[in-house]
């Protein structure tokens, strides 16, 4: 089994988001987050893994999709979501956010944690990955780092796909 990593300062995305815990939601604030993916499986019969640049590339095109964003769990339970005269129109209790929709990034997840968007950038570039024929791979780790010494990480088995990806 061999194992490919990569990480660096264009594998980054600043956003904004908000969790609710607790019957709590925390108020709305921004991260400068940043990315590492590492892959794993057989060498190909050129003797490589996957193209670190493609890969790269890939990565670089999530962090683009999100940057400078709200980022929008859209399967979460606790938020009244409504799209209105192009915005969206977020609530939990007595907080009312109006959005336009340019700057809102929604994503089929239940919380706009760490670990949720490791998941689900898993998935995304899963996808990426299958649609390249990358056959060989076994798996795939997304981390998320929000803050210095403060990371979730997902691993993916590549015969399978995470909920909210399908």
């Amino acid at each position: 089994m061999r194992r490919i990593k990569v990480y660096g300062p264009e594998l980054r995305f600043a956003a904004a988001h908000f969790i609710t815990f607790g019957g709590r939601c925390e108020p709305l604030h921004g991260h400068n987050y940043a990315l590492a993916v590492q892959l794993k499986g057989d060498l190909t019969a050129e003797s490589w893994l996957f193209d670190f640049v493609e890969l790269r590339r890939l990565v670089v095109g999530l962090c683009q999709e999100l940057d400078h964003g709200f980022l929008l769990p859209t399967e979460n339970q606790h938020l009244d979501v409504k799209r209105a005269e192009g915005h969206y129109h977020v609530s939990f209790g007595d907080r009312r956010y109006v959005i336009p929709e340019a700057d809102v990034r929604p994503l089929p997840i239940d919380n706009s944690t760490a670990e949720r968007l490791a998941e689900w950038l898993a998935g995304r570039l899963a996808e990426e990955l299958r649609s390249r024929g990358a056959a060989n791979l076994s798996s795939l780790t997304v981390t998320v780092e929000e803050a210095p010494g403060q990371s979730a990480s997902f691993t993916l088995p590549l015969d399978s796909t995470p909920p909210g990806n399908k």
